[in-house]
């Protein structure tokens, strides 16, 4: 093989490499807090989409919100289960991830629902399988993600508009 196309595959492969490996993170709790929080926020942001895609190497959840992006924790969890009732959410999967979203709300001030995303969603991706949006509860949002195998993930916010990201790993 030619030097200089060697070093080129060995320069290709280190930066593929590079990129799966920051795909990579551990599934454990982690929490998120947007940048902008560090101001005084008066209103309390609203929850009025997710929706999700896939891609050549992960596949991607997104909550749009109106307002700033709040605190959110993702975190794995055995099973996944509505705020409130505490019934589990009827979506197979082996694994879980909890979206939540503090504070946020996905109603107005007259209780009127502002969220326009599906509220429970069988998917047919490479590692997201389905979700949920599994509460609307005393200044929390929370969704469910399902998975067949363990999921490797990335979160962090993204602005104008705002919206919350987790990317999966294939």
């Amino acid at each position: 093989m030619h030097p200089r196309l060697r070093q080129f595959v060995a320069l290709a492969t280190g930066v593929l490499l590079a990129a799966c490996l920051s795909f990579a993170a551990p599934a454990s709790a982690s929490t998120h807090t947007a940048a902008a929080q560090t101001q005084p926020q008066t209103q309390t942001p609203l929850v009025v989409n997710a929706r999700w895609g896939g891609h050549a190497t992960f596949d991607r959840i997104v909550i749009d919100l109106q307002g700033y992006v709040p605190t959110v924790t993702v975190t794995p969890v055995s099973q996944l289960i509505y705020d409130g009732s505490g019934k589990p959410v009827p979506l197979a999967g082996k694994h879980f991830l909890e979206i939540r979203l503090n504070p946020a709300a996905a109603h107005n001030d007259a209780g009127e629902s502002v969220y326009k995303g599906p509220k429970l969603q069988k998917i047919y991706l490479s590692k997201l399988k389905g979700m949920a949006l599994t509460g609307d509860y005393e200044g929390y949002v929370t969704f469910g993600a399902a998975f067949d195998t363990l999921p490797y993930y990335r979160a962090y916010t993204l602005h104008s508009p705002e919206r919350f990201v987790v990317d999966i790993a294939h």
